[in-house]
């Protein structure tokens, strides 16, 4: 049993961002401005203790997710993305609710892939139509991190031949696209389609 399990969910987020605020590293802070220049609300604090807090915290369900991205930082936005992976089995149409609530909201590559791949991962197969409809919606949306989150969904599917035409069908939809990150989903799209 988790040290955490007898905290409420605002206990639990105070706890988060405790531990953050005391494993804050500028090195880390810079590397990740460096490298998601998006990013908002930054702490610092490096992928390997995340992965920790994800894990120790696994158990916080829905609301300890949402509590997170509500929060708002960078780091608790990428927790809430990964304990949002921890809960999607438990109610997947939950998951693709929350999910949905939280793809407006994206401000950098890294939360978004992470939404996508991990917090979504465990139910891909499972709700692939309703994935595929909330891509074709995604796609036109004008704000660039959900039209990249629309490709970055359908990477869960590119082994699967059936799949495929609808994928090129995306990628043909924002192939001209000029954001920047957006292109560079459809070049990571386009690679995994030819693995």
């Amino acid at each position: 049993m988790s040290q955490t399990s007898g905290l409420n969910v605002s206990q639990r987020a105070a706890s988060i961002k405790q531990a953050l605020m005391a494993r804050a590293d500028p090195a880390a802070k810079a590397a990740f401005q460096k490298f998601i220049p998006t990013s908002q609300d930054v702490y610092g604090v490096r992928v390997p203790l995340l992965n920790q807090l994800a894990k120790e915290f696994s158990d916080g369900g829905f609301e300890l997710a949402e509590a997170l991205w509500k929060a708002g930082s960078f780091e608790e936005r990428l927790l809430a993305a990964k304990l949002l992976g921890s809960s999607c089995k438990k109610d997947p149409d939950r998951a693709v609710a929350v999910a949905k609530k939280f793809a407006s909201e994206i401000s950098d590559w890294a939360v978004c892939d992470t939404l996508a791949m991990q917090g979504l991962r465990g139910i891909a197969f499972k709700k692939q139509d309703e994935l595929f409809a909330w891509s074709t919606k995604l796609v036109k949306s004008k704000n660039p991190w959900e039209r990249r989150l629309a490709l970055v969904l359908l990477t869960h599917f590119v082994k699967d031949n059936d799949a495929r035409p609808q994928i090129n069908e995306t990628l043909a939809q924002l192939g001209g696209d000029k954001e920047y990150y957006v292109k560079k989903a459809v070049q990571w799209l386009q690679r995994d389609l030819k693995k």
